[in-house]
């Protein structure tokens, strides 16, 4: 029986989708993994087209399907970009005269939090900051005596409207999402150090359109925000420069960088666009190093004042974007923070025939690590085309090609935050168990032929009414 996990990544411009095992040694097989263009469904994130973003999914899980040679019963979902953000809330409950708190108070107070009610606001996730009883500042207040509690918390939230959308759109694919996941957690899980979340340090997650701020302090995420700038900037502002934009990408790749010392530039050095067009390299690196100026600016901007000092873990850069030369450097120098650390690849250990996997570019940390949180089966039965017979509701013996689907057979289900089952509608969708067809049984004699009836049409009700009839004839014979 195949079991694999299935997790689908929406980022700010491309769909990834990967599918893998869990091992008994704690290490994680990748054995597939594809990617579809979503400039024309999402922006930024943000899904702005529900019928070409289901058509995007479709054909992320079909190829998967296909690459696994099984049905893909559910899948794991991450989503970030604009649409999600962080929000304070603190919830206060006065307790009568001295009152020990207990486990039935503290949850108590989760649930009023969790009963917000946003104008726009859809809460995914909750991160519990600290409790107060009193005056005094506690992780755990169960067992504190005292009559007034107050719980800190940081919701992580997205746009009901980016909610709805996605909702119809896995609908419309006829997906079925075992859960859904905020992206930038499950990636600061497995490249952020411990050590770090615990000093203090800032995630920078840089994607092509937007980026991603993740502020950790003894362990637990302060601050999360998305800033709507990204690696596609710099490829756009080099386009002025009087070229496509899929020349200045190469161009981009090939020779940017976040900063350059002036000691380093040269004044007579040209880049070739074409083969016959040229431009300066001080332009390219006027225009790319303003870009990341800005970006890296915004991003310091977004740390709250006071975690500003309290960053012992420094700033750790990971995504696409991550990958400009000197990047570190121009970090170094707009925020004034010596401690910088690329995050290449994922702290766990992943087993992988896959060439995009072994790179370690940076790019696929999120989509590793939304593999890695999963932990249901998402295989359905295997992928066959074989003639079936069986008998009809008239008795009559049909003969059909059978083609399991890719999804699940209840047309897919809402998305949901919870950890619910969300994944037994389907083939497979109850451990990915395939049932063969159940032969047909031997035919019965052939009764004598009865007078040939007048021509009638055929059809559904035709063929209802003469079973009813022949039935009842029997019961009356039965009878007599």
């Amino acid at each position: 029986m195949a079991e694999f996990i299935v997790a689908i990544e929406l980022g700010s411009s491309v769909f990834r989708g990967i599918a893998g095992k869990k091992n008994l040694d704690g290490s994680i097989t990748v054995q597939a993994l594809v990617k579809e263009d979503a400039t024309q469904c999402i922006r930024k994130g943000v899904v702005n087209n529900i019928d070409k973003t289901a058509t995007c999914l479709k054909n992320i899980v079909a190829k998967l399907s296909k690459t696994m040679k099984q049905n893909i019963s559910h899948v794991y979902v991450g989503v970030g970009g604009q649409s999600v953000r962080s929000v304070r809330n603190v919830i206060v409950k006065d307790l009568p005269t001295e009152t020990i708190v207990d486990g039935d108070i503290v949850d108590g107070l989760m649930d009023s939090n969790r009963g917000m009610d946003y104008p726009d606001l859809e809460i995914l996730n909750v991160v519990t900051q600290e409790y107060k009883v009193g005056n005094q500042y506690v992780v755990d207040p169960v067992g504190i005596k005292g009559t007034r509690l107050e719980g800190n918390f940081l919701n992580i939230a997205q746009r009901k409207l980016f909610y709805s959308n996605l909702n119809e759109a896995f609908d419309k694919a006829g997906i079925a999402i075992a859960e859904i996941f905020p992206a930038p957690l499950v990636l600061a899980d497995n490249v952020l150090t411990e050590s770090e979340k615990r000093g203090g340090c800032v995630l920078v997650d840089l994607g092509a359109d937007t980026t991603t701020v993740s502020v950790y302090h003894k362990s637990l995420l302060r601050h999360l925000a998305v800033i709507p700038l990204g690696g596609n900037n710099v490829t756009k502002d080099i386009t002025a420069l009087k070229m496509e934009e899929r020349e200045a990408e190469l161009l981009k790749l090939k020779h940017g960088s976040a900063y350059t010392e002036i000691a380093d530039m040269d004044p007579a050095l040209t880049y070739s666009i074409d083969g016959e067009r040229t431009i300066e390299s001080k332009q390219l690196i006027e225009l790319v190093e303003a870009r990341v100026e800005e970006i890296v600016q915004n991003v310091w901007h977004q740390v709250p004042a006071e975690y500003v000092s309290k960053l012992l873990g420094g700033i750790i850069l990971t995504g696409g974007g991550s990958n400009m030369k000197n990047i570190e450097l121009a970090f170094k120098k707009y925020t004034h923070m010596d401690k910088i650390r690329k995050a290449r690849f994922v702290n766990l250990a992943i087993k992988s025939n896959i060439a995009d996997i072994n790179k370690h570019d940076t790019t696929l940390n999120t989509i590793i690590s939304l593999l890695a949180k999963g932990d249901m089966n998402c295989a359905g039965g295997p992928i066959v085309h074989q003639p079936s017979t069986g008998t009809d509701l008239f008795g009559q013996t049909t003969t059909t090609t059978t083609t399991h689907p890719t999804t699940n057979g209840e047309g897919g289900t809402q998305p949901h935050t919870g950890g619910d089952n969300g994944g037994n509608g389907g083939n497979g969708g109850n451990g990915g168990n395939n049932t063969q067809p159940t032969p047909p049984p031997a035919p019965e004699p052939t009764p004598a032929p009865e007078p040939t009836p007048a021509p009638e049409k055929s059809g559904f009700f035709s063929k209802l009414t003469k079973k009813i009839k022949r039935f009842g004839g029997k019961i009356l014979e039965a009878e007599e």
